[in-house]
């Protein structure tokens, strides 16, 4: 008798500003590959986390929280959310449980129904919720809008019906091979991930404007036989913003390089020797 076909897509996460799409993402893949804070837009571009299973293969898309863009780099944001909704097979709309509808809600569903693509449902932070009664409003709200396939709550921090949701989008994906090998997790190339780590940790770090104001490249890679050697260059928009993210003493650039080493090494499994730098680059946001 032969066995069930492969499966294999793309599934896109989509959804307000701090709905907890890169959050899932590091949780579905086990590997912590995208910037997560509680501050705004804190993811920029389009990161891929993928799955294996014996049944079947998923390529999560995460993108950019929706918002109304200002700055081209926040209408290039949009674009990349755009175009991942046009290009992928399946669509997790995050709606975090603990707000209210907005204007923004009502935008993101919008783009939604726009794209016409079968549609997951995903109350994150359940964890939160003292009375699951108050899903209940949500459910009916969405289910009134659209189609969804289906509704599913989960914690993406605490782990909740993650396993559920993949067992569902395999079910759903068309047949395929595997896109990828089944020990990657992710198509970022290390570098990136490097870069996206040590802005994380001055998303944590620092306070109003300059979370915003600030971008990082990694410049070099170098592997030596006792350590991985990384510079990066944290850009600032005004000559203002970069004693902030030096500190007094250069102690927040210290303290930004020691918890972002912390993790990458994590990631390589290897000694790491990180060098951080500040340059100024007027309006790089435009």
């Amino acid at each position: 008798m032969p066995g069930k076909p492969h499966k294999s897509g793309f599934a896109a996460l989509v959804g307000r500003p701090n709905a907890g799409k890169s959050t899932l993402l590091n949780a579905l893949v086990g590997e912590h590959i995208a910037a997560v804070s509680a501050k705004p837009q804190t993811t920029r571009r389009s990161i891929r986390g993928i799955i294996t299973r014996p049944e079947g293969q998923v390529v999560f898309v995460d993108t950019p929280g929706i918002h109304k863009p200002g700055y081209t780099l926040n209408r290039r944001m949009m674009g990349l959310v755009a175009d991942a909704l046009a290009q992928v097979d399946v669509v997790l709309l995050l709606r975090d449980v603990t707000t209210t509808f907005g204007s923004g809600d009502r935008f993101t569903l919008d783009l939604v129904k726009r794209a016409a693509k079968p549609t997951f449902l995903i109350l994150n932070k359940i964890d939160r919720l003292k009375d699951k009664s108050a899903l209940l409003p949500i459910i009916e709200h969405y289910s009134r809008e659209y189609d969804f396939i289906e509704v599913i709550p989960l914690s993406a921090l605490k782990g909740d019906n993650l396993e559920l949701l993949v067992e569902r989008l395999i079910e759903l994906l068309p047949e395929g091979e595997r896109l990828y090998d089944e020990e990657i997790f992710t198509d970022e190339i290390e570098r990136n991930i490097a870069a996206e780590l040590v802005r994380e940790k001055i998303l944590e770090a620092t306070q109003q404007e300059i979370p915003f104001a600030t971008a990082v490249r990694t410049e070099k890679w170098e592997e030596t036989d006792d350590a991985t050697e990384i510079h990066c260059v944290i850009y600032v928009e005004r000559d203002s913003q970069k004693p902030i993210i030096i500190g007094r003493a250069g102690q927040m650039l210290k303290e930004i390089g020691s918890r972002a080493r912390r993790d990458i090494e994590k990631m390589l499994g290897r000694h790491v020797r990180l060098h951080l730098f500040v340059r100024v680059q007027d309006q790089w946001r435009d």
